[in-house]
């Protein structure tokens, strides 16, 4: 398993538009931003679910449309007119299967649900992790790509930090807003506890690639942040940065739907099954993060207020 894909300049983290605004909207963890929008989606549902969108629904309407965030590398990113990326590419296979054209419906990711339930497509990729709070409101696939929080550092200090205690005395670096902020805390407490010392320091920019910047300086020892986003500067700095995992607990991200439409849902998930099995969902990973994910076929579901997962 290859841990990196070709290099591209670092440069192009700053000029893709990979901004606070971007990269807070936090698709991969639980955002206070998004709960409100999608608690006031929730209201709405009910009037917009009706007997369920099937397959044969979506072969008749002759195209696949899926609504998503083109400004999230490297899940969906603007190259000039056109739209590129993880989702793009995931979703021309699913659309190849079914027969029909591949409509990427370009969104803000705080209207992403009222806009699903508005029937302006009819699945939200975008990398939505899973929160009980999400699951309530709307129908998840089987995870597609991973949303647990990892720590990008310098490949000179792979060998010094290996695991959360290791940044004992270090500096982390942090984007403001971001949920690797929220963790943060968390780990702070959890060193002080067990190491008797937590992080030298924390320091907060606006933005990740401000953060990454810092690290290559040396201003900071660390950088926190959603594992499949790390993976883009993976796989264009190899030689500068790598990755350590076990950053609080491990999470994913699915394909979403309108509660009613179980069979579109159904659809998804096997055909996320298939493209596992037939290695295409690995070339896809290795393309755009630089690495592949080891992703269970197991489905979210609220018990008691939590997150737990089942079998699918």
């Amino acid at each position: 398993m290859s841990l990196y894909f070709n290099r591209r300049k670092f440069l192009w983290y700053g000029t893709a538009g990979l901004s606070a605004s971007m990269l807070l909207k936090a698709c991969t963890s639980p955002s206070a931003d998004s709960t409100s929008t999608e608690t006031s989606a929730a209201d709405s549902s009910d009037e917009a679910a009706s007997a369920g969108m099937s397959v044969e629904d979506v072969k008749a309407m002759g195209k696949l449309r899926v609504g998503l965030e083109a400004a999230y590398p490297p899940f969906a990113m603007r190259d000039g007119s056109e739209i590129i990326g993880y989702d793009i590419d995931l979703g021309q296979a699913m659309a190849e299967t079914l027969g029909v054209e591949f409509e990427p419906v370009d969104t803000p990711w705080a209207g992403v649900i009222p806009s699903l339930y508005g029937e302006k497509f009819d699945l939200i990729f975008g990398s939505m992790s899973y929160t009980p709070e999400r699951v309530e409101k709307v129908a998840f696939s089987i995870p597609y790509t991973e949303a647990s929080q990892a720590a990008l550092i310098r490949v000179e200090d792979e060998g010094s930090i290996q695991s959360v205690d290791d940044l004992s005395g270090k500096v982390l670096g942090i984007k403001l807003g971001s949920p690797g902020e929220v963790l943060s805390k968390e780990l702070e407490e959890k060193l002080k506890a067990e190491k008797g010392e937590g992080f030298a320091e924390i320091k907060i920019y606006d933005d990740h690639p401000a953060a990454y910047l810092a690290l290559g300086q040396g201003k900071v020892d660390a950088v926190l942040n959603t594992i499949s986003t790390l993976g883009i500067v993976l796989r264009d700095q190899p030689e500068e940065f790598t990755v350590v995992r076990g950053f609080g607990q491990d999470n994913w991200a699915g394909i979403a739907a309108r509660e009613a439409d179980t069979a579109l849902v159904s659809f998804v998930d096997e055909e996320l099954k298939r493209l596992k099995a037939n290695g295409t969902l690995d070339e896809l990973q290795e393309k755009w993060f630089g690495f592949t994910m080891n992703l269970p076929n197991q489905k979210p579901v609220v018990e008691d207020g939590e997150l737990a997962f089942v079998d699918a």
